[in-house]
């Protein structure tokens, strides 16, 4: 969600000289550790009683050593979770290139069917599990559980001996793993307001980014040991992989924060300060679903009903089709006729370039206040790289293409996100209902996104690229639509037409609403 429009002055025009807001003037804004903002000319009014006795300087103090505080608490081990994460999740591409298919004795399109075959339990249980999630209020608890179960069946999957033994891990695999990636991005939007949470949803994906640079160069060593103790290198691959989650857990208990009102690393003062800026975010509006009046089950449905949902999810959808190319990119590079361990260890550049693209793109889009063009621009460029990879075998303009593609494609990707929690910030019951709906809808593509990357396409994979470069077209185009809807809103709560209970909750009738909040668009 948003403000207006920036003016001269401010980054935002959400103060107004009454209102529970704080002015940030683009002049005075400098990044620091994880892109802490470095605020010196704040304005901290309607204040939580204990923090009434605090000077300006003291509150701007306050808030830069909590954010930070939060920073190194929260995000190191989340982007490490989500490292763990998408190794155990895809680890079945390199272990193809180790000869799994040979191994277990899979024919015709068994491969494709255990790589889709995953995303069934994953987009099935990702609603119910932030809905769980949002109800117990315990991600500490909650995460380490989940991280628990998805390491042993890692683990277990390089005892699979047939077909139907990997399908059955497979499906248990993306049922458990369902809960961190949108149960990650609900923790955030809880910590973080519109103004930090690209770049803090940024920081968390640069995980996924690091473990994709990564997870190729990793292989490639641990694939080494092939016949060492008689097992083949691509069973030590899911037994050393799975086992560091196992052993992982204890430590996310116990560092992982819960939400800021029951955290118990935060002192009274740092949580009022916290809470206070979630709460300015839409005036006096709390970040409760009590205030709301909303359950679960009701910010699910009112989740349902918002057409802003549906066109995050088509624009998401798309995007999340085109990015199935990450699922095949060791067979997309290997393409290039380079040896297996080269193969692998330049799958990593594309990945290393998008972590540093990504979070600066965040980054600037936290600055700007704009949504629109932050995720079109990318989208048009991974269009170019797909148009590239489509038309040409040339060694290096492949290659360009695919350090193109990696970093254009997720730097629209995290946009996105946030934007999910702009469009939708309360209740959060709602929220965490809206991001869960477009992430597992949108990894339905998954489940046939598979049958675009036959063996037999290669080296082209010319039916896998057009189809990408449709896609991105479409996500484009669902954009425009959801811009020239969050215009129409905007225009009224202008006019003071907008019905604030439909969008809110009942609980709120939108007189505690800052006249000024605009939707980002």
């Amino acid at each position: 969600m948003s403000t207006t429009k920036p003016t001269t002055s401010h980054v935002e025009s959400d103060t107004k000289p009454d209102a529970d807001h704080l002015e940030i003037r683009k002049s005075n804004l400098s990044e620091s550790d994880l892109g802490v903002e470095e605020i010196s000319d704040l304005k901290y009014i309607n204040l939580p009683p204990l923090l009434q006795h605090m000077t300006q300087e003291e509150l701007r103090t306050l808030d830069k050593k909590t954010t930070r505080k939060i920073d190194l608490r929260l995000m190191p081990m989340l982007i490490f979770i989500y490292i763990l994460n998408y190794l155990d999740r895809n680890n079945l591409a390199s272990a193809r290139l180790g000869g799994l298919e040979k191994d277990i004795g899979l024919v015709g399109n068994q491969y494709q069917i255990c790589i889709s075959i995953l995303f069934v339990g994953y987009i099935l249980f990702q609603v119910p599990s932030n809905m769980l999630l949002n109800k117990m209020g315990r991600p500490s608890i909650y995460l380490s559980v989940v991280m628990t179960i998805w390491g042993a069946i890692s683990t277990a999957t390089g005892a699979v001996q047939s077909f139907g033994g990997l399908v059955a891990v497979r499906v248990l695999l993306g049922v458990v793993e369902s809960a961190f990636f949108p149960g990650a991005l609900m923790i955030l939007s809880s910590w973080y307001d519109k103004k930090t949470l690209a770049s803090r949803n940024s920081i968390l994906y640069a995980g996924l980014l690091i473990s994709s640079a990564f997870s190729g160069l990793i292989a490639a060593g641990i694939l080494k040991m092939d016949g060492l103790g008689g097992v083949q290198g691509w069973r030590y691959l899911f037994i050393i992989e799975g086992g560091i989650t196992v052993l992982t857990v204890p430590f996310a208990y116990f560092i992982l924060p819960d939400n800021p009102s029951n955290t118990k690393f935060l002192s009274q003062e740092e949580k009022d300060i916290i809470m206070w800026k979630m709460k300015r975010d839409l005036g006096n509006v709390n970040d409760s679903d009590k205030e709301a009046q909303e359950s679960e089950i009701q910010g699910f449905m009112h989740a349902c009903k918002d057409i802003k949902v549906w066109l995050l999810c088509a624009i998401h959808l798309f995007l999340v089709a085109a990015c199935g190319v990450t699922n095949f990119f060791p067979s997309v590079v290997q393409t290039l006729n380079f040896d297996r361990t080269t193969t692998l260890c330049l799958t990593a550049p594309p990945y290393v370039i998008a972590v540093v693209a990504t979070y600066l793109w965040a980054k600037h889009a936290d600055h700007s206040g704009e949504r629109f063009y932050h995720v079109t621009i990318p989208l048009v460029l991974s269009l170019v790289a797909f148009i590239i990879s489509a038309a040409s075998l040339n060694t290096g303009a492949r290659y360009f293409s695919m350090c193109l593609m990696i970093p254009s494609l997720y730097c629209a990707f995290v946009v996105i996100l946030t934007w999910i929690s702009n469009c939708c910030p309360r209740p959060p019951a709602k929220r965490a209902a809206a991001i869960a709906i477009v992430n597992c809808l949108s990894n339905s593509t998954s489940i046939w996104n598979a049958y675009l990357y036959p063996s037999s396409d290669a080296p082209r994979y010319l039916v896998a690229f057009c189809c990408n470069s449709a896609f991105i077209v479409l996500s484009i185009l669902f954009a425009v639509g959801l811009r020239i809807r969050l215009t129409l809103l905007n225009k009224r709560i202008e006019r003071g037409t907008m019905d604030w209970q439909k969008e809110l909750g009942k609980g709120n009738d939108g007189s505690k609403i800052s006249p000024d909040f605009r939707f980002l668009y």
